[in-house]
This record gives C-alpha cells, sequence and structure tokens, in this order.
C-alpha cells in the first residue's frame, strides 16, 4: 500500500488548485479553505471541463459554512426537529414520525454527513415502506423541509431532495347523496324535537345542498349579503376573502325568507356554523352512508350537470375562474353520464 508522500507524488500540478491525478488522468480540486485542505475528484480527464467543474466548486465552497461540515443526517434530523414544535399536534405527531424513521431507518445508518446525502439514498428509504400516496408524499415533504434547514444553514449548497416529485393522488368517486337521500335527511332532522338545535341546523345543511357553498362560506353570510332585488347571494372564499355571486335559486327562496324576515343586515343568517353531528346522525338513523357536509356541495354541482346547466355557469356559481376546468376533471364520472343520455336525443 502507498503512503499518503507516495500517493501524492502521483498528482501533476497544472493549474491553480488543479491536479491531474497520473495513473488515471483524472483531474481533482485541491483548496484550503479556513486552514483546512479540501480534495475532490472533478470526474472528468477533459482539463477544459475540469476547469469549469472547478470553478464551480469554488463558488460552492464560498456558499458553505465549512463548520457544519461534519453535521449528521441524525443531527440535522435533530436540528428540524427543534424548528416545528409550534405547529398543532397531529402535524407534530406525523413529522416526528417521519423524523425518527429517519434516525432509525436510513440507508448506511443516518450517522452519514448530510453532504453524503443522494437522491439514490432518499429513494431506497422512501420505497421501503407500505403507504398510499398521502403518506408517502407527507414523508417526502417533511424530508424536503428538513433538508432545507440544510441548505438554509449552509450545511449544503443544493438539496438532493430538488429532483424528487410526490406521487399523484387518484381521482376519488367520492360518497354523494342522491336528492331523495337528501331530502330524507332533512327531514329526520327536523324529526328531532328533543334536539335543541334541530331547525337550526337542518336549516343550515338544506342551504348548504341547495345553494352548493361550503359550510364556511355558509357561516359567515350575513343578512345584508342577500340582495332580493338582484336576485343575488354574495358568498366569500374563507381562503382568499375574495367575493363572488350566487342567483338565488328558486328551490331556496321561501328557505331564505324565512331566515332573514325583518332582521338586520349585520346579523348573521345562521345561528350556527357547523351540523357534521346533525347531518352525521340522521345517516346513521336513516342506514346511509355517512355524508360529510362537502358532498352536500358535490351532490349540487352534481344535479347541475345532470339536468344540464352549462359547466362554465356552475363554475361562475361555485366562485372558480378556470371556466369549468375543475368541475369537468373532477366531475368526469357525471358528465360521461350526462353525454350519453345527451347523445340520445340526437336519433332521428
Amino acid at each position: 500500500m502507498k503512503s499518503g508522500a507516495e500517493n501524492d507524488e502521483q498528482f501533476e500540478k497544472v493549474g491553480e488548485c488543479l491536479y491531474r491525478y497520473k495513473p488515471t488522468g483524472k483531474y481533482y480540486a485541491r483548496i484550503k479553505k479556513s486552514g483546512k485542505e479540501i480534495r475532490r475528484s472533478l470526474r472528468t480527464m477533459d482539463r477544459a471541463h475540469a476547469k469549469r467543474l472547478l470553478a464551480d466548486l469554488k463558488s460552492e465552497l464560498g456558499m458553505i459554512n465549512q463548520d457544519e461540515g461534519k453535521t449528521s443526517l441524525a443531527g440535522l434530523a435533530g436540528r428540524y426537529a427543534q424548528t416545528i414544535l409550534h405547529q398543532k399536534p397531529k402535524t407534530l405527531a406525523t413529522k416526528n414520525r417521519v423524523i425518527r424513521r429517519v434516525k432509525e431507518d436510513w440507508p448506511d445508518g443516518s450517522d452519514i454527513l448530510v453532504s453524503k446525502v443522494n437522491p439514490s439514498q432518499i429513494r431506497i428509504w422512501l420505497s421501503q415502506y407500505k403507504f398510499g400516496v398521502a403518506s408517502y408524499n407527507a414523508h417526502l415533504e417533511c424530508l424536503r423541509a428538513m433538508l432545507q434547514v440544510a441548505v438554509d444553514d449552509k450545511i449544503i449548497v443544493h438539496s438532493p431532495v430538488s429532483g424528487i416529485i410526490g406521487r399523484k393522488r387518484l381521482k376519488p368517486v367520492r360518497d354523494t347523496p342522491s336528492n331523495e337521500e337528501f331530502q330524507s335527511i332533512i327531514q329526520d332532522i327536523r324529526r328531532q324535537k328533543f334536539n335543541p338545535h334541530s331547525t337550526e341546523s337542518a336549516d343550515f345543511l338544506e342551504f348548504l345542498g341547495l345553494v352548493g357553498v361550503g359550510q364556511a362560506e355558509a357561516s359567515s353570510l350575513k343578512v345584508g349579503d342577500i340582495n332580493w332585488k338582484k336576485k343575488q347571494i354574495t358568498a366569500f372564499r374563507q381562503k382568499t376573502g375574495i367575493g363572488y355571486m350566487i342567483p338565488i335559486y328558486p328551490q331556496v327562496e321561501e328557505l331564505l325568507r324565512r331566515l332573514t324576515g325583518n332582521r338586520k343586515p349585520e346579523d348573521r343568517v345562521f345561528e350556527i356554523c357547523d351540523a357534521k353531528k346533525a347531518l352525521a346522525g340522521a345517516c346513521a338513523r336513516l342506514n346511509l352512508r355517512i355524508y360529510s357536509q362537502r358532498a352536500l356541495r358535490r351532490m349540487f354541482i352534481t344535479r347541475a350537470i345532470e339536468k344540464g346547466v352549462d359547466v362554465k355557469v356552475i363554475a361562475e356559481w361555485q366562485g372558480h375562474k378556470d371556466g369549468g376546468k375543475l368541475i369537468l376533471d373532477t366531475y368526469s364520472h357525471v358528465n360521461r353520464t350526462h353525454s350519453n343520455r345527451m347523445a340520445e336525443l340526437m336519433q332521428n
């Protein structure tokens, strides 16, 4: 075995910080930074290419904190764990599980230096678990955030996870009540005389199904948002605060007049903000699937498509700005059925 001195003799200096290894002809970088010598193979036998790679390496090293160079993946995981303590308990539990798996199950051990972590190790780590799309993406995104800490702290320049993309979720056909089931649910809730909130819950859920809005939009609706002269309701997206107009459909007019009466414009239309317990109770009593409040909006959109309402118009009613693309994608199963029925009208 050759000594260090003999081995050094095999390196021919061909430029500042640039050396050629005689036995193979490959070029190497030897750079002094903060009193330490950094040696790295440039993996090329082309001198011009080696010079370009050397310049890139010098630039990269200028962006790295050499004092952090010995940080292990386990150490980074512990550091990342300290940055998420403020998050919600459920989110925190999920991320701590990922952190634990990084420490315990990383290929070749989590004592590996962060600078040595590569994309193939990440893929191997992810492939050892038998989980669905959501869990896969949760693990990947947690690791992405963890390695971003390494970039921010100048442990590495580029994150090895940057080129790995999440898995696409299949588009499920979610449970949606029929109009008959919807009517039965509302009637069942109104019959619960021993529930002091039965009327309010039934009104709230009936409004969701008849107008096709979400729970958040309905709960924030005020009397002043209803314009009887223009026959319009102004709803507001809770995530963006952007308003959009909904017609006062004939099927909801009687309910709205009863709810608003002579009340003040600043009054909320509904006294409750959520009726999911009443909905679940009615579904159980009627031996139906346990539908969510969101399912009532899906029911409205499904019925509108089946009745032949133009998809662009439905999109406007929902406050969408994409001309109906989201609805076409999400409700493709309904569109096919409706299309087949419409095709029958073309027969002679």
